[in-house]
């Protein structure tokens, strides 16, 4: 019984913990696009999306991380054959590489709020991709393992996911181009108003 605990709680580990590296790159996106917002807007924005991020971190992402990887501690403690399997050997790899983009996203937390992050949103928004990519790996050798499919309907199913993460960078891209031109449409109007007024 003890092996279903603690995969149980080994599943609810990586949903929090893939839910909060979800929204916490998002929040960058959002805390880098306040910039360009006009005061007292600004600060307040920025230090809204400053206490969200800590909280995030602090209360969800970490202690979903933690718990992910207590769990499968126990989990290869109760089955420690797998460890002589390629694909353990590959899922730890990315797990591995999972930590290090969640230790990174605590770096540019605390970059952000000492206003000394360099990222832009458009990387930030290639970053947040980074955790879909590998959980789709992640799940997909954990259900396969060592047989892992090549035919034509794991092709299809891997050529659908990169279409949705496309589509989705698509939106995102289409949504900030129509945000820009409404600001320049605004900018325009003002200055047009401005020099109406002095005219008069």
């Amino acid at each position: 019984m003890a092996y279903y605990w603690f995969k149980a709680f080994h599943i609810i580990g990586v949903v929090v913990w893939f839910a909060g590296l979800f929204y916490l790159v998002r929040l960058f996106i959002y805390h880098v696009e306040a910039e360009a917002e006009p005061e007292p807007a600004r600060s307040i924005l920025k230090k809204q999306y400053a206490i969200m991020e800590t909280r995030l971190l602090k209360i969800i992402t970490t202690p979903g991380m933690l718990l992910t990887l207590a769990m499968a501690g126990g989990l290869l403690w109760q089955r420690p054959s797998v460890l002589h399997e390629g694909w353990m050997h590959a899922k730890l790899a990315f797990v591995a590489v999972l930590v290090g983009y969640h230790l990174y996203c605590a770096k540019l937390r605390k970059q952000l709020a000492q206003d000394e992050c360099k990222w832009g949103p458009k990387q930030l928004r290639a970053l947040n991709e980074g955790p879909t990519l590998l959980l789709v790996t992640i799940v997909m050798l954990v259900i396969f393992q060592n047989s892992f499919p090549t035919s034509a309907t794991t092709w299809l199913i891997a050529g659908l996911v990169l279409s949705f993460v496309i589509t989705i960078q698509l939106y995102a891209r289409k949504r900030r181009l129509d945000k820009e031109r409404e600001i320049a449409e605004l900018e325009t109007e003002l200055e047009t108003s401005e020099l109406v007024s002095t005219n008069i």
